[in-house]
This record gives structure tokens, C-alpha cells and sequence, in this order.
């Protein structure tokens, strides 16, 4: 059982109440347009599709999710589980009484996208994935210092220690292209917490070790738009012609962009994303 909960002075950005804890939910266009959701890394604010959203709410109902939400699922370590995500998504949308809908998910937020298509069969007209690679071989290692974030210790204590500089200078690596980073992006690395911060980052890894998500989206049969940045800093671009495998998938490449299209590039992504839900018969 799902209900509305007023959240803050937009009308449109409100919580969800779920069985097993609050979501945080944004929507633009109008009701009864066709829907689509965005979904976007659990590590990153709802704003980080704040430059396409104009453009596609003009004939979608768009709806974005915070995946974290304010609450937690009973067991913790469920909270972060990409299919537990996705299930909560799914309430959400039938809270809001959406039957059929058209799914974008940028970098990890593609695997809570791909698991809601594995478990709504039907449900999922289309699905567009941002910069996440097809398996664990497209990742780019990181740095020492942010596999050291992802420890017990020294993690605790180096997130203890982060201010509003670091995260600037970390979130850079998401960008190619000359971005002003939203106050929105630091702000939510502030408030999360360390427990937070490593299962966004480890649980997606986990589902993508179990399976591929070209694998997985073979069996669906839906239709798949791939966005990559060519220069995308965190996963290997030329990896993304792996998607081809999957049944009449198209992968399209930005030149010159990284691995925010929507924040480096919203003019050619927004394009791309109208013209694929178009394609797959604007679901309502």
C-alpha cells in the first residue's frame, strides 16, 4: 500500500509512503501524458536531470526517484539491493497509477532499471540506459583514494573528513565537458551517510557480476536505446557495442561528452530519448 505525503513547496516533488519506508519522488508534464521515469545513480540528487526535464515534459508525464528515499526496507542491507529498488520503484508507480511507462536509468540507476523490466514484464514499453557498462569488464578501476572511501576503515574516517571541496573535486571525474556542478549534487553527498555511500556503489557491482545486463535484457524483448559518452572516464565506451547483442538495440555514442550526457550534453541526449519513446508508442 502506497500513499502521497506532501514533500517540499513544489507540488510536484512529494514523498511516497510505502510499506517499507518513504520515497522521494519528483513529477513534471501533465498527468495524463505519457509516462516516463527517470532513474538515476542512488548516489546522485534528483536534479541531476534538472536540464532535461523542460525539454521532455512537454509531452511526458516525467517521473524521477530518489532511490534512497528517507525510510529503509526492514532488513538494511535491503536497502540497497538492486532488486529491492526496484520493487519499490514498481510501488510507486502504481501508487501513482502509471500501467505502462518508458524507463531512462543513468549509471548504476540502469540496473534498478533493467530489474524493473525483469520483473514487470509488460509494464516496461521501453528502456534507455546512460553510461553503464554491459558487464564488469567495461569498468574503469578507481582511484585509491575512493576504493579507501569503501572500506570499514579507513572509509568511516575518510568520509567523516569530506567537505564540500572534495566532493566538487570527485564529482568532477563524472564530467568531460566544462559543467557548473549543481549545489544539489554536494549537498546530497553531504547528507549521506558512509553505510549509504558504499551500498550505491558495491550493490549495481553485485548485480552486474551475477549477470550481464545485455543477458538479462535478451530475454525482455523490449526495446533498448543506449547512451554513452565517448569519453566517459568511469566505464569503457567502446564496450558499450556489447548492448548489440540484445535484439534491435541501438547504442549511440556523444562525442566529446563523459559520463553525464544529460548534464553535458541535455540538447543531443533530450533528442534521443523523445525520439525513442515516440518510437515505442508513447505509453501512458
Amino acid at each position: 500500500m502506497a500513499e502521497h505525503m506532501p514533500g517540499g513547496p513544489d507540488a510536484g516533488d512529494r514523498f511516497v509512503r510505502l510499506d517499507d519506508g518513504d520515497m522521494h519522488i519528483a513529477e513534471d508534464g501533465k498527468p495524463g501524458a505519457p509516462a516516463l521515469l527517470l532513474i538515476q545513480n542512488a548516489a546522485a540528487p534528483l536534479a541531476s536531470w534538472d536540464p532535461l526535464v523542460p525539454q521532455l515534459a512537454g509531452a511526458h508525464r516525467v517521473i524521477r526517484v530518489d532511490l534512497l528515499g528517507r525510510g529503509s526496507p526492514a532488513s538494511p542491507a535491503d536497502r540497497y539491493d538492486v532488486s529491492t529498488q526496484a520493487r519499490r520503484v514498481g510501488a510507486v508507480l502504481d501508487s501513482l497509477g502509471v500501467g505502462q511507462v518508458t524507463v531512462v536509468g543513468h549509471s548504476s540507476g540502469c540496473t534498478v532499471a533493467t530489474a524493473l523490466a525483469e520483473q514487470r514484464p509488460g509494464a516496461v514499453a521501453g528502456l534507455a540506459l546512460i553510461d553503464f557498462g554491459p558487464g564488469l569488464e567495461a569498468k574503469i578501476p578507481e582511484h585509491r583514494l575512493f576504493r579507501l572511501a569503501l572500506t570499514q576503515f579507513p572509509g568511516r574516517l575518510l568520509w567523516r573528513l569530506r567537505t564540500e571541496a572534495s566532493v566538487r573535486k570527485a564529482a568532477g571525474t563524472a564530467f568531460t565537458r566544462p559543467v557548473d556542478i549543481p549545489a544539489a549534487f554536494v549537498q546530497h553527498a553531504m547528507k549521506m551517510t558512509h553505510q549509504d555511500f558504499v551500498g550505491a556503489m558495491r550493490e549495481p557491482l553485485n548485480y552486474l557480476a551475477h549477470q550481464s545486463l545485455p543477458d538479462r535484457l535478451t530475454r525482455q524483448g523490449i526495446p533498448l536505446l543506449v547512451i554513452f559518452g565517448a569519453d566517459d572516464q568511469r566505464w569503457r565506451s567502446s564496450q558499450a557495442s556489447a548492448y548489440q547483442a540484445v535484439p534491435g538495440a541501438r547504442v549511440e555514442l556523444l562525442p566529446g561528452v563523459g559520463h553525464s550526457p544529460m548534464l553535458e550534453d541535455p540538447q543531443t541526449t533530450g533528442k534521443l530519448l523523445l525520439d525513442f519513446a515516440s518510437a515505442v508508442g508513447h505509453p501512458s
